[in-house]
């Protein structure tokens, strides 16, 4: 891997691993839409000037509906399963069903003839890694947070599709417009339900920095270096940036919110772990299936 492509690989996998932690103290006194709403609107405030500024909105003409179809896919679901279920599941146990994103990207991409370098030991990282979650699962899931794992799945699939979309239509447009436009429209899709949840209590400064942080590190700055690292290395090895978050996640609940170290957790991280060192080295190349 490209030491350009290890830096980005490294810093998204830190910063991606914040959120779980951010939003599990957000909803502990926030409406999950509201928490989706503040994010996307500090996104888009940070970013948008910057686009209007350089004049870059006429880059995606001919190109909006699959903004649109990016913005829908990559946030307007996934933000919003993601939040709700961390309000019935650990931090943690979020960030690890996360994990499955590559493998859900792998197959995607196989199927769409994006990747040509399909090698038999990224597979064999990503099945370890897809292992990992189902131990997880096994261990962990009971029927009380079923619903929630579900909603996981939600994000997960979008989160797959996402950089797919960005590789297939968007590759040859500067990112900073899509992102920018992207979190534009989920905040006028959100500000209706942001404003009905609006805490009419108020909510304390640490939920309040989280949500900041969330909008601007987490979600502003950190889907510009996504795109940076699609750009390096293709969106379906830019996917097993999933990996290494949930090595972050889990830390930090663990640490910080005092999350138990479960059987699942125990069985499940190391294995995840090893998926991620797995599935971003090299070997024999299987040939990509031709999408007609």
């Amino acid at each position: 891997m490209p030491r350009r492509a290890l830096l980005l690989f490294v810093t998204l996998g830190v910063i991606w691993g914040i959120p779980y932690l951010l939003i599990k103290v957000a909803v502990t006194e926030m409406d999950p839409a509201f928490v989706v709403f503040i994010r996307v609107a500090l996104g888009a405030a940070v970013l948008m000037p910057i686009v209007l500024a350089r004049r870059q909105l006429h880059l995606l003409r001919g190109r909006w509906r699959w903004v649109l179809a990016f913005a829908l896919t990559e946030i307007t679901f996934t933000f919003l399963a993601l939040t709700w279920a961390e309000e019935r599941i650990s931090s943690s146990l979020a960030a690890l069903l996360v994990a499955s994103v590559p493998t859900v990207g792998t197959v995607l991409a196989w199927r769409f003839g994006l990747d040509a370098h399909i090698t038999r030991t990224r597979i064999a990282g990503l099945a370890l890694g897809f292992l990992g979650v189902g131990c997880l699962v096994g261990f962990d899931v009971s029927g009380g947070t079923a619903l929630a794992v579900a909603a996981v799945g939600v994000t997960v699939l979008g989160y797959a599709m996402g950089p797919i979309i960005i590789e297939k239509r968007l590759s040859d447009v500067p990112s900073l417009p899509v992102i920018a436009v992207s979190l534009a429209i989920n905040s006028v899709i959100y500000l209706p339900f942001g404003i009905a949840a609006w805490p009419t209590k108020g909510a304390s400064a640490t939920a309040w920095t989280s949500v900041v942080v969330l909008g601007v590190l987490c979600t502003a700055l950190a889907f510009v270096a996504l795109f940076a690292l699609i750009g390096e290395v293709g969106a379906p090895r830019a996917q097993v940036i999933t990996y290494i978050n949930p090595a972050v996640a889990v830390v930090l609940g663990v640490a910080v919110l005092s999350e138990p170290v479960t059987l699942g957790l125990a069985i499940g991280f190391p294995l995840v772990l090893l998926g991620s060192w797995l599935g971003t080295r090299s070997g024999p190349v299987l040939e990509a299936e031709p999408h007609p």
